[in-house]
């Protein structure tokens, strides 16, 4: 029986330009058990990926502030802090850096996607005053409250497919991969990592960006 998989897209599945590495795509459609998407960007994108990949629609979005999974949508973050820190950012005189139509937060729910040329300090200080924080993932200054996680979604969604977080094994990336590796069994961080998600995962892979998520997939398999 092989564990079910947990992984981040952005420097997991990608190759270092952040398109997907085709080579993946069979590999999650193959897996033996549920995979489980899990990515700090908008809830349409691991959406999307599922259904282009041809698995089941399971996702953790925006680091744990929406989970979907068997048509149930499970909102983990705060709204309302994250609006109001996007408008007091802009009081200050600064948007959030992604241009007038703002793909990036344009279906985001539960926080905020600064690009990371926007002032980290001003950011931080405004966040602090909503009570959320800022987690940096290497593609953006993410706005969110301090409780939801990719690990706190990833036990929601375990309960509801019948599993335990520690049945899950766990590839990724980022920061925002700290909580996510610390909930499930096994946990690998790619190469390309940077230092709190290999300081947190059980081991750290040889290869990066995909090439490191087949290697892993291989190590979960026995391979």
């Amino acid at each position: 029986m092989v564990a079910p998989l947990a992984v981040d897209i952005d420097g997991t599945l990608s190759r270092p330009d952040r398109s997907i590495d085709s080579r993946v795509l069979d590999v999650l459609r193959e897996w033996d058990a549920p995979v489980v998407v899990a990515t700090g960007k908008a809830l349409p994108y691991p959406v999307a990926l599922c259904q282009f990949v041809g698995v089941p629609e399971r996702v953790i979005a925006e680091n744990g502030g929406v989970a979907y999974v068997d048509d149930e949508l499970f909102y983990l973050g705060d709204r309302d802090a994250a609006a109001a820190v996007r408008e007091a950012f802009a009081d200050e005189g600064f948007d959030l850096g992604w241009g007038d139509a703002d793909l990036v937060n344009r279906w985001r729910e539960t926080e905020l996607a600064v690009n990371r040329e926007q002032p980290l300090d001003v950011l931080t200080a405004l966040a602090d005053e909503y009570g959320l924080s800022v987690v940096d993932t290497g593609f953006a200054y993410h706005v969110k409250a301090a409780e939801p996680s990719k690990g706190a979604a990833l036990a929601v969604v375990a309960e509801e497919l019948g599993y335990e977080p520690g049945d899950f094994a766990a590839v990724g990336d980022s920061e925002n991969d700290v909580e996510l590796f610390e909930a499930a069994g096994e946990s690998y961080a790619v190469a390309n990592a940077d230092d709190a998600a290999k300081a947190a995962a059980d081991a750290v892979l040889d290869a990066s960006n995909a090439d490191g998520f087949l290697e892993a997939t291989r190590r979960i398999r026995g391979e």
